[in-house]
């Protein structure tokens, strides 16, 4: 059986962008209007040290089964920003010698986008009783909670990784293990401008309702 619910509008990914991300309602409210804002758009300021701190705690309030805390968390100052620049740079130069210097510029910004670089990665139990999979979904909660954090407290946020976090070379010199997830480069600031509403799923595409279970 088919979730039941009104059809959205038809103009539904069009709605006022002012419905976005807000901060000044109730939490639902906040939960069911939250949107990323590309690295690009986030400009200075960035949280203090204090707004940071509270969403570095508000980030690992997070579902862990065990407490095993499979996750940490690095944020990455100004100029390890850079310096992640160069790197991501000499990589991707490497695998790419045809690359133009207009291609590598973008590499070399793509660690410097946003005034704040948070990088979550995996630190998994291996033979443990609990399934690696839930300590990975863990970090992936870490990374969600950050955004939300980010957004209630009125900055926006992007979760990315593109192929740096795939990267063995990337991964060594943040001191990840190579047989651990770089699972998302965080990027925390200001709004440029307001974020535009994208497509959203249709309920009765992903979910269903089990009175009973089906035969078989």
């Amino acid at each position: 059986m088919a979730a039941t619910m009104e059809k959205a509008p038809e103009k539904a990914a069009d709605k006022a962008e002012g419905a976005l991300n807000r901060i000044d309602a109730r939490p639902i409210d906040l939960l069911t209007s939250r949107r990323s804002v590309l690295a690009a758009q986030l400009i200075e300021p960035g949280p203090d040290p204090e707004a940071l701190q509270t969403m570095l705690e508000a980030a690992v309030r997070v579902p862990d089964h065990g407490r095993l805390m499979p996750w940490r968390l690095q944020v990455v100052g100004k100029t390890a920003q850079a310096e992640l620049g160069e790197l991501f740079v000499r990589e991707f130069a490497r695998d790419e010698p045809e690359a133009k210097e207009e291609r590598l510029q973008l590499e070399r910004v793509r660690p410097q986008r946003s005034p704040v670089l948070v990088i979550v990665s995996s630190k998994i139990e291996r033979d443990h009783a609990i399934p690696e999979v839930e300590q990975l979904l863990s970090c992936g909660n870490v990374c969600m909670n950050l955004l939300h954090a980010a957004t209630a407290m009125g900055f926006g946020a992007q979760w990315v990784t593109n192929w740096p976090a795939y990267n063995p070379v990337v991964k060594a010199v943040l001191g990840i293990p190579q047989d651990e997830h770089l699972v998302g480069f965080i990027h925390i600031g200001t709004p440029k401008s307001p974020p535009s509403e994208r497509a959203r799923p249709d309920l009765d595409d992903v979910v269903r309702f089990l009175p009973t279970l089906p035969p078989g």
